[in-house]
């Protein structure tokens, strides 16, 4: 296991939010140690995620997995996220310690609660083209904001000459 990784992802919680608006949420709740994981879609035209985050009551390895699962689906198609493995969330922590090893599969249940509501809104229609054209803009917005700002260099201190 990358510990340095795992800290960084522990520290930084990329992702960890609650997601304003969004066009599909997915809920897994383990039985095991209570932890609760919801993940929040912005899906856009084509399916794509143009925003994910999100929510989880668990401990450092579920905020790492969800983060680590986050970076994997962005900019993804709903399709292609669902078929993230656990063997890549797994490789992408270089491996995890054997009593944590269902960490993946919590947050992929997650996610896939969120791409089945997703799905299953769209068929019913409470999904439209014009709310995914909203989250694409909103996902160019959020892409924009992220960009880092074009550095413009300061001008040379004057100088005064006494005489």
């Amino acid at each position: 296991m990358d510990f340095a990784k795992f800290q960084r992802l522990v520290e930084e919680r990329s992702g960890f939010r609650t997601m304003e608006a969004p066009t599909a949420t997915g809920e897994y709740f383990s039985d095991s140690c209570g932890d609760l994981y919801t993940f929040y879609l912005l899906v856009g035209p084509d399916e794509l995620i143009e925003d994910i985050s999100y929510f989880t009551t668990g401990c450092g390895f579920g905020t790492a997995t969800s983060s680590l699962l986050i970076d994997l689906a962005r900019g993804k198609t709903l399709s292609e996220a669902a078929a993230i493995s656990e063997q890549e969330i797994m490789d992408a922590l270089g491996g995890y310690p054997e009593k944590k090893r269902d960490y993946p599969a919590r947050s992929l249940a997650a996610l896939h609660a969120a791409i089945e509501d997703y799905r299953t809104r769209r068929a019913a229609g409470q999904i439209t083209d014009a709310m995914l054209a909203d989250a694409h803009q909103r996902g160019e917005a959020l892409r924009q904001a992220a960009r880092p700002a074009a550095t413009v260099p300061e001008p040379e201190p004057a100088v005064i000459r006494l005489r």
